[in-house]
């Protein structure tokens, strides 16, 4: 998969859902406000569908390196 340019508030987004996610305490909010991130993100580049931003994204928070 190529390199996926994800921006700082995506980036912030994704780690508060995931440390939700993790105490068992995702709120409909958060996650909704991430998927909207995604969606809104992936409609303005051209060519990045939204799956590959948010694939990328949570390989990059949940799985760093």
């Amino acid at each position: 998969m190529a390199d996926i340019d994800i921006p700082e508030h995506i980036l912030a987004l994704e780690r508060t859902a995931w440390a939700e996610q993790e105490a068992g305490a995702l709120t409909l909010a958060t996650a909704d406000a991430v998927q909207a991130a995604y969606r809104e993100h992936a409609a303005a580049t051209e060519g990045l569908s939204r799956l590959a931003l948010e694939m990328a994204t949570k390989r990059a928070i949940r799985h760093p390196a």
